[in-house]
């Protein structure tokens, strides 16, 4: 695997722990026995956090609602990797938070976080019971 443009894109926790699993599904070896134990490892640590229960479509939504915000990329992406659970959390997140945001504005942010983390694991619990 080679690194083309390592500026092109970041990549959420959850398109990370998407792409690995593809990559461990992919019964292809790479000869490096590391990368296996990291793959591993990496992927049991993602399954602990808000991407296991994240869809592409509900993190696509989520992104679209936040456009009003005029927040950067960067605080958008640590928006979705860890969604805000507190006005607290949002002041970590957003640099001069309380210059930028009003405390509507920050209700509305936290509205939108509980609901990409609510609709996720609905939708999740929903597919696994239709396939079950």
């Amino acid at each position: 695997m080679e690194i083309v443009n390592p500026n092109a894109a970041i990549l959420t926790n959850f398109e990370v722990m998407t792409a690995l699993k593809n990559m461990k599904n992919n019964k292809k070896k790479f000869g490096l026995r590391n990368l296996a134990t990291i793959t591993y490892e990496t992927v049991q640590y993602l399954e602990d956090t808000p991407c296991k229960e994240q869809s592409a479509a509900g993190i696509v939504q989520f992104l679209q609602a936040m456009k009003e915000f005029n927040l950067t990329k960067n605080e958008c992406l640590m928006m979705v990797n860890d969604p805000p659970l507190s006005p607290l959390h949002i002041q970590l997140m957003i640099e001069d938070s309380d210059e930028r945001l009003t405390e509507e504005q920050v209700a509305k942010i936290l509205e939108l976080a509980a609901k990409l983390r609510t609709t996720d694991a609905t939708t999740t619990a929903e597919e696994a019971t239709a396939d079950g």
